[in-house]
């Protein structure tokens, strides 16, 4: 049976990829972040849609849907959401970034410029209470996200770990298109486990059309960490299989 790769149709979604400033920038320290992550399974067929050919679609597939704040970072506290689809890139997993919701307006232009986040402007919040933990993204005036964690429990920080990022981009130098491979390291302070649930996911809103279809949640995590933004050290041609237009950058 011959390999599945991603089918995203480039020509819609490099239309509005952000322009990122060349693949030299430095590290970023985010000191104490909030990270509450679900996994969800989807319908696998439509899901091909919503990777580019560089990925391997995963068995079962499923998407990753985070809600973080940032209470210190070199432009000042913000929050995120966003909407990732699982794959692989070679044998590596790796989650397809479908759009990224910030509320601060610098930070929307440096992790677009630096890393190619697909940014957007949203209002993004973070709810922690006794028995959950709940995000929410408003974008437009209009509920795109909510997830929470419930029955929260402690856990080791040890026993979470989260995936890196492909990012499609367009770099300033040359035009090229390009998938941005983003690698955060994490050092964690506390974790949780506790029950996923999905209250919105606007698929629209996060330009995935029809192609997102939730079926079975496997897990939410909660974690306090410091994050450090890497360099870019590889990028890849989004047309290709990554193991044919995989290049490094930087060591």
């Amino acid at each position: 049976m011959p390999p599945r790769y991603g089918t995203l149709d480039l020509s819609i979604w490099g239309k509005s990829a952000p322009v990122i400033d060349g693949y030299g920038t430095d590290r970023w320290l985010l000191k104490g972040a909030q990270i509450l992550e679900l996994h969800w399974e989807i319908d696998d067929e439509p899901a091909d849609a919503l990777l580019p050919r560089t990925m391997h679609p995963v068995i079962p597939a499923y998407c990753i849907i985070n809600v973080t704040h940032y209470p210190d970072s070199p432009v000042g506290a913000f929050s995120t959401g966003e909407v990732r689809i699982a794959g692989r890139a070679g044998v590596r997993p790796r989650g397809f970034v479908l759009r990224s919701y910030c509320n601060s307006e610098a930070a929307r232009r440096e992790m677009a410029s630096r890393w190619g986040y697909p940014v957007a402007p949203g209002e993004v919040s973070m709810i922690l209470r006794h028995d959950r933990v709940i995000g929410k993204v408003v974008a437009g005036g209009r509920p795109a996200l909510e997830i929470e964690l419930t029955d929260r429990d402690l856990i080791s920080g040890a026993d979470i770990q989260y995936i890196a990022s492909m990012h499609l981009a367009r770099n300033r130098e040359d035009n090229d298109l390009v998938l941005v491979q983003v690698d955060p390291e994490y050092t964690f302070t506390k974790g949780e486990r506790g029950r996923p649930r999905v209250v919105t996911l606007d698929n629209d809103a996060f330009g995935a059309g029809n192609h997102l279809r939730l079926t079975n949640p496997i897990m939410a995590s909660f974690a306090t960490a410091d994050v450090t933004m890497p360099k870019i050290r590889f990028v890849c041609n989004p047309a290709l299989p990554a193991m044919q237009g995989t290049a490094k950058v930087a060591a």
